[in-house]
């Protein structure tokens, strides 16, 4: 937009002018509008050909705005990149005082206009300040007839920035409150979301869109244990958001990791230039830069919020994004944690309905079918005395055999369902049991050490215990070809271990279909809020280790 050309109107009309301006600046609120509106009435007042009002970033050293008027679009648009706040405009930034110039080419400080600039003699930069505090600088350039800036247009024009920074921090209140009254009425609707919503993936789905509208993010990602070393990205939102989920993050190698132990939010402006990050794995997402939030339920993380590369001109995230994450995050950390505390009720509700039921088949195929097979056998004991022939006895005792055989599947099936050393003994016993049963029916070397001393654990700790040794026996019989396996119980102060060792043929943990039966095993070990850590390659055997808290 053109400034006015007429002559420059006499010192009473432009005081009218600056009143009516200071006016029009009060009412207006809406923060672009205003920056313009000042920097029109700057030419219209001083008689300036161009004027421009640049916008200090927090920082103080560049600028985040450059509003112009004088210069048409064609123009405009041929210089390409807005000035960085060097040369002369700098100086007025960093001294934050007047200046006015003759001639901009022959003050040493200067340097240069870009290709396509409009030539400019005559300057005057006024900075924009209210309460020692910089809100930006006013420059003026080219004043009609060829004259210099006098002090009557310095001085008008710092009256004008006086009301101008007034009205700039005003602006900035008003839109500063808006913005924080989306952001709680966005809030509110996550809550609301949240707590109707209790299945984890879509939670978790919900949790990393509505973060990544409020942030302004490229990408969002969510980070949650997957085992005692390692997390897995659960959910993602945003640009390459299908191949990020499920990319495993080591605990103590990754950025996510780090925070997560650290438990605080982190930003990190260069992802190059920070050495806890995963080079690879940001290359492999393609982003530049991160704001780490965790996710904290009582004190302690459950997992972390990842958002890379705010959208607009500058890609690093700031404090207020710092802490509309983290208000964010402890309502989504709650979400999460009540989601998962559902499942895993669930889940235990499962566990504890199949144990029960396997009681229940356990006691009578004991009881009933194992009396039942007893009392046949007894039976045939009888006939087999009194048949006279020999293809008779034959046939009685043929059955006999069969009877037998049944009979101890059905105890072996009974002891494997539930075995009452189990809930009569306590947990060595039975473990006792269960190896010497697996010695006589494989040929594999079984050694079992037990470091546990005579008392008695929770129910739910030597059923999970036991189970999982039933598991990683059966699983070695008929995957590993093992020759030798290695049973290590222990206790520690305030937790429960099992190391299960064998010589086998391993696997890879790479492959989908590799250990199937160690799903069992890590839902039965998660429930009680323990670690399942499997260690296992092709070709050098396979270690299962499970420890589980005591209450």
């Amino acid at each position: 937009m053109a400034a006015t050309t007429d002559q420059p109107a006499d010192q009473i009309d432009r005081l009218r002018i600056l009143v009516d301006a200071g006016i029009a600046l009060s009412s207006e609120l809406s923060l672009d509008a205003l920056l313009q509106r000042i920097v029109e009435t700057a030419a219209q007042l001083t008689g300036a050909r161009y004027a421009s009002l640049a916008v200090v970033d927090p920082s103080g050293q560049t600028l985040e705005r450059f509003l112009t008027t004088g210069v048409d679009e064609e123009t405009y648009a041929a210089i390409g990149e807005l000035p960085r706040g060097r040369g002369i405009l700098g100086v007025v930034i960093r001294e934050a005082k007047p200046l006015r110039l003759h001639d901009i080419a022959e003050d040493p400080r200067s340097v240069g206009f870009p290709a396509h600039h409009p030539p400019m003699q005559t300057f005057l930069g006024v900075p924009i300040l209210l309460r020692g505090v910089a809100y930006g600088n006013l420059y003026l350039t080219e004043k009609e007839n060829g004259g210099d800036f006098t002090e009557d247009d310095e001085e008008l024009t710092q009256l004008l920035a006086a009301q101008a920074a007034v009205a700039i921090e005003n602006a900035r209140l008003h839109e500063s409150s808006t913005r924080w009254l989306r952001q709680l009425e966005s809030l509110n609707e996550i809550g609301n979301a949240l707590a109707s919503q209790l299945e984890l993936e879509p939670l978790l789905a919900i949790v990393a869109a509505r973060l990544r509208e409020l942030v302004h993010a490229r990408l969002v990602l969510i980070a949650l244990p997957d085992t005692s070393d390692a997390l897995r990205v659960a959910a993602a939102e945003g640009d390459g958001a299908a191949a990020a989920i499920g990319t495993r993050l080591q605990l103590g190698t990754s950025k996510v990791g780090r925070v997560l132990e650290r438990a605080r939010s982190e930003r990190v402006d260069a992802m190059l230039e920070d050495p806890e990050v995963d080079q690879q794995t940001a290359r492999d997402l393609g982003v530049t830069t991160a704001l780490y939030v965790p996710l904290i339920v009582h004190g302690h993380p459950i997992g972390v919020i990842a958002a890379h590369d705010k959208e607009g001109g500058d890609p690093r995230f700031g404090d207020e994004d710092v802490r509309l994450g983290e208000s964010f995050a402890k309502r989504a950390a709650i979400a999460v944690d009540l989601s998962q505390r559902v499942s895993r009720d669930a889940m235990r509700r499962v566990v504890d309905a199949q144990e029960l039921e396997r009681t229940r088949l356990a006691r009578e195929l004991h009881d009933e079918t194992g009396q039942a097979l007893t009392s046949i056998l007894l039976g045939l004991k009888t006939l087999e005395q009194s048949v006279e022939t020999d293809r008779a006895r034959e046939g009685v005792a043929s059955v006999r055999e069969l009877v037998v055989s049944t009979l101890h599947d059905v105890r072996r099936l009974a002891v494997e369902l539930r075995p009452a050393a189990l809930d009569d003994f306590g947990l060595a016993p039975a473990l006792k049991r269960l190896v010497q049963t697996h010695r006589q029916d494989t040929s594999v070397e079984v050694d079992l050490e037990i470091g546990i001393g005579d008392e008695r654990l929770p129910a739910d700790v030597e059923t999970t215990m036991y189970r999982i040794v039933q598991e990683a026996l059966t699983n070695i019989a008929k995957h590993a070809g093992a020759t030798r396996v290695s049973i290590l119980l222990t206790r520690k102060k305030r937790a429960v271990v099992v190391v299960i060792e064998d010589d086998g043929e391993g696997f890879s943990p790479s492959d989908a279909t590799a250990g199937l039966g160690l799903a069992g095993m890590r839902e039965r070990v998660t429930l009680l809020g323990g670690r399942l850590r499997v260690e296992a390659s092709p070709g050098h055997g396979t270690t299962v280790a499970a420890e589980v808290p005591l209450q």
